[in-house]
């Protein structure tokens, strides 16, 4: 007898290779970040928008998942599905930042080596049960929402933008959908111009803010950008998802209107630009701004429709995809940990030659894909099997 659990829908190679390339670029984004005071740029000057992509490819994964699936699934049963799928590498995740923890002592993290074990071990826990700490619960000194990975921030907001979906989205009609989306894009657009509507960006530095970096803080400005960075990008990929299988045609099986041959291709090198291109005007400035969002309202859905219009073709690009898609998911969660370490050595060693500097970014790079795949095939697939296992016999028990 076939239970929910077990049924799976066709998956869309290219955009799981695509999920690859951006966390890929999120790992070169922070290893090129510690050097900012030193060179005076940033190489992958917006990696920091992958989150943003992110987003996009939630929304639509859950809405082409789960969509037609409430007749027979509950919101308990949705959030099991959601929690087995996310939740063993975000354990994976604050399991190796409190191991490497220590190692990450130096004077731009002041708080480690002043940190009292029982704060430790609670603020270990609240990471494990991805509970966010405030201020008074910050032991490196970022104000992070998890002082062992600091990219946890980001799958809070997943957490919420499932729930969201679960008790909200997915009652809404599409053109409903829309409404909310537009009206989101407007608070995109409130971060990156400036215009600061309800007065909450400028209130920690008195200036405006061109851009949506931030989301990771329990303060009102942070918590205000990570909820702009998710609605407009998981709404959009939400209602992509819905307007898909309305457009099915006999040569377009997908139903995205955007067929590019090679698309796996074209789109990784769009994302690689979109993610490189130099800051125009300055970081800070509002033409920057307006690029990244254009970026986070047009270039990303496109690129989304751009993986659901095509389907790899050759052996090769398959294989990539598939490894890509599996070690997305893995490699995002886990390599933040090592960037801890590796800004401690760059702080502790300032006058370390450039080889060296060469040599421990790219054993950053290495050492993080090596240990995500490793805990990707040894751990979180075991972990998901068996829960989804339990799962299903309970399921049938009930």
């Amino acid at each position: 007898m076939k239970n929910e659990y077990l049924l799976s829908k066709p998956r869309y190679g290219i955009l799981d290779g695509l999920r690859g390339v951006a966390a890929i670029m999120v790992v070169f984004f922070h290893c090129f970040e510690t050097y900012i005071p030193r060179i005076g740029t940033q190489i992958i000057n917006h990696g920091f928008l992958a989150v943003d992509f992110f987003f996009v490819l939630s929304g639509f994964v859950v809405g082409y998942a789960y969509d037609d699936r409430w007749g027979k699934m509950t919101p308990w049963g949705f959030f099991k599905r959601r929690l087995v799928r996310l939740h063993p590498m975000v354990i994976a995740g604050t399991v190796i930042g409190a191991s490497l923890f220590f190692f990450g002592e130096y004077a731009g993290f002041p708080q480690i080596s002043q940190c009292p074990g029982w704060k430790f071990i609670l603020c270990f826990i609240m990471g494990i049960l991805m509970i966010p700490t405030g201020k008074n619960l910050d032991i490196r000194g970022w104000g992070e929402t998890n002082s062992f990975n600091g990219p946890n921030w980001s799958l809070t907001f997943e957490y919420i933008g499932n729930i969201l979906y679960a008790f909200v989205f997915r009652h809404l009609p599409t053109l409903a959908l829309i409404a909310l989306c537009v009206l989101s894009a407007v608070l995109t657009l409130d971060l990156t111009l400036g215009w600061d509507i309800f007065g909450i960006i400028t209130a920690e530095n008195g200036e405006p803010q061109y851009g949506v970096i931030g989301g990771w803080s329990l303060t009102p400005a942070q918590m205000y950008i990570g909820f702009t960075r998710l609605l407009y990008t998981f709404l959009c990929g939400l209602i992509i998802s819905r307007i898909l299988p309305k457009r099915i045609t006999q040569n377009n099986t997908s139903g995205s209107p955007i067929i590019v041959k090679g698309g796996f291709w074209w789109a990784s090198l769009l994302l690689i630009a979109v993610f490189s291109i130099p800051c125009i005007g300055g970081k800070e400035g509002v033409v920057n701004g307006l690029y990244q969002a254009i970026c986070i309202i047009i270039v990303f859905p496109i690129v989304v429709l751009i993986g659901a219009g095509g389907k790899t073709t050759d052996l090769t690009s398959t294989r990539i995809c598939r490894f890509l898609g599996d070690l997305s998911y893995p490699l995002y969660i886990t390599h933040f940990p090592f960037m801890y370490m590796q800004m401690a050595w760059v702080g502790n060693h300032p006058d370390a030659p450039l080889w060296q500097h060469i040599v421990l970014n790219l054993g950053v790079v290495i050492i993080s894909i090596i240990l995500a795949w490793t805990i990707y095939k040894a751990y979180d697939l075991p972990v998901r099997n068996w829960l989804t296992e339990k799962i299903l016999k309970n399921q049938m028990h009930n």
